[in-house]
């Protein structure tokens, strides 16, 4: 690339001071030279905001009242210079080589390059997996995909490189997307350019208790918490293929297996408070099997356990269904054996896909 393109950093940080320094280090630390460090601070009442004055002129420090998630990426991405944006979550972190191998295949037409994430505890401990879970990033006119079937395989905030020319399409992010901005994000920018995926671990993404989406535990606070996240998703992405002049399938929310995952595990978890009073263990499991069989990319053995999965979940005693639960979201509580088999069983069937892909 002849004309090498600037890269902002934005890091954005609520009351993080424990991770912020290892989040802030390793944008400064970046192989590549044209790139600049902006850190938001979302109100922290913390040490944060000491920690962020020690860095002095190294940052450009942007310290503002709390307004959540929207908030704060809208007032790095006024100040940001980048012609690529990353939004780093401040209990995140990338590696030194991460903005010059994202360079190294980045194309106008790009609307996001986005990477693999090595997942650690809050020791920064590898915990033997990566995210996405078994499946390769999604790749081209992801736009498609989520026209199909309402999703696509992506990686948290810290995962995503994306085009400022697509970004200027969609900002400010509106406020009602305040606790969710990343996900609005993820949603509206590939309609606006191809996507491009990096299948190795390029960054480090954090579990821990104070995280809001990373499951450090199985609880039905929680399910409930993504399954509203998900309603609000499909209606963000109808108004996006309403813009556009798209038409969606009239059964779209139940082809996306992601969501359907979630609800049953709202359901079970704790049906009082699931946020949809219709839903049911048996339309759930039938729909969790037809959009396996249908609409997923996995392999045949992939569908047949995950069908079983939906099975067990869906009929055993609460007391049974839990472990499956468990082994599904929160792959870290695996006994490690069978986590090393699933391991290998996962990465041979990515290489046999990517043979696919290149034949």
């Amino acid at each position: 690339m002849k004309n090498k393109p600037s890269v902002s950093i934005i890091i954005n940080n609520y009351n993080y001071d424990r991770f912020l320094a290892e989040a802030i280090d390793s944008a400064l630390s970046q192989t590549y030279p044209h790139t600049e460090v902006i850190v938001v601070d979302d109100g922290s009442t913390d040490n944060s905001r000491n920690i962020i004055a020690s860095y002095g002129e190294r940052i450009i420090p942007i310290l503002q009242e709390n307004g959540k998630q929207a908030a704060a990426f809208n007032s790095g991405f006024a100040m940001s210079q980048g012609e690529i944006i990353i939004f780093l979550d401040s209990d995140d972190y990338l590696l030194p080589h991460t903005v010059e191998r994202i360079v190294s295949i980045w194309k106008p037409h790009l609307a996001k390059v986005h990477y693999r994430l090595n997942v650690v505890d809050t020791f920064s401990q590898f915990l033997g997996y990566s995210c996405p879970q078994g499946a390769l990033l999604s790749t081209g006119e992801v736009w498609r995909r989520l026209l199909e079937v309402g999703g696509y395989d992506s990686t948290p905030t810290s995962g995503n490189a994306l085009s400022r020319k697509a970004l200027e399409q969609v900002f400010p992010i509106p406020d009602e997307y305040k606790l969710t901005a990343d996900d609005y994000l993820s949603i509206s920018i590939p309609f606006y350019g191809e996507v491009a995926a990096i299948e190795e671990p390029l960054g480090v993404y954090r579990i821990h208790n104070s995280n809001q989406w990373a499951l450090a535990t199985v609880t039905g606070d929680r399910f409930h918490r993504f399954v509203r996240h998900d309603l609000q998703n499909y209606s963000l992405l109808l108004q996006k293929a309403n813009e556009l002049g798209y038409k969606l399938p009239k059964d779209l929310e139940q082809r996306a297996i992601g969501r359907l995952w979630s609800r049953i595990i709202s359901l079970r978890l704790d049906p009082q408070n699931h946020p949809i009073p219709l839903d049911r263990p048996l339309s759930l499991v039938y729909q969790g099997i037809r959009s396996l069989w249908k609409y997923s990319h996995f392999n045949w053995q992939k569908r047949s356990i995950y069908s079983l999965w939906f099975i067990w979940v869906g009929f055993m005693p609460l007391a049974l269904a839990k472990p499956a639960i468990t082994w599904l979201y929160a792959p870290h509580f695996r006994p490690k054996a069978i986590a090393w088999i699933i391991t290998k069983i996962q990465a041979q069937a990515n290489r046999s896909k990517l043979s696919s892909s290149k034949a």
